[in-house]
């Protein structure tokens, strides 16, 4: 059941804030996404080619055109009430509006290596599917993962995604071919997580 009042800031997690996009101001994170070559290639199908400025601005164009397209920031050193630096994105697919009656959607995320590890990834995984489930009524969220990509596929599965297929071996990657791995979590699965972490 949903809860009765909802947090005073829906827009932050425990040690997080998440903002919309300020223009100009974010190239540089865009860019920094952009360049982290091992990101990049555990996210992006063209993996074979160095990443270029266009691809930057490609991905955010495509990005600020989703469900729910958000800036993640630490907070700010001189006022922690406030977003401070930005470290990654979070995002949610919006679908064509002749599917829009089947209420899925799909996370994006990138966090930049120097807050890698420290489990910014997950608050904000975490958070979106709040978002997700109580604020865009979703019934499904969905997630990607590429079968090198070992950490990815083990954090999905701890927050609870299930793995629902695989395409197998259609990704070639440093002299071999993987499989594509695909996740989902449904409402009310999400909905038990949710009650099992409550004290």
């Amino acid at each position: 059941m949903p809860p009765q009042t909802l947090p005073n800031d829906p827009f932050r997690s425990a040690r997080l804030f998440y903002r919309a996009t300020r223009g100009i101001e974010d190239d540089g994170l865009f860019a920094a996404i952009n360049d982290d070559r091992i990101g990049y290639a555990n996210s992006n199908l063209s993996n074979i080619k160095l990443p270029t400025p266009e691809d930057a601005s490609k991905f955010r164009e495509k990005w600020a055109d989703g469900l729910l397209a958000a800036i993640i920031c630490v907070p700010s050193t001189g006022d922690a009430s406030k977003p401070g630096t930005a470290i990654g994105q979070v995002s949610l697919k919006s679908c064509p509006t002749r599917f829009m009656h089947h209420r899925s959607t799909e996370i994006g995320i990138d966090i930049l290596p120097g807050w890698q590890s420290k489990g910014y990834g997950s608050e904000a995984i975490k958070w979106i599917l709040e978002y997700a489930f109580v604020r865009a009524g979703m019934h499904k969220v969905c997630i990607r993962a590429f079968g090198w990509n070992a950490g990815a596929m083990k954090l999905y599965e701890r927050l609870g995604f299930t793995l629902e297929g695989r395409v197998r071996e259609s990704l070639w990657h440093e002299g071999r071919f993987w499989d594509e791995m695909h996740y989902g979590m449904i409402d009310r699965e999400w909905w038990d997580l949710r009650k099992q972490a409550e004290p």
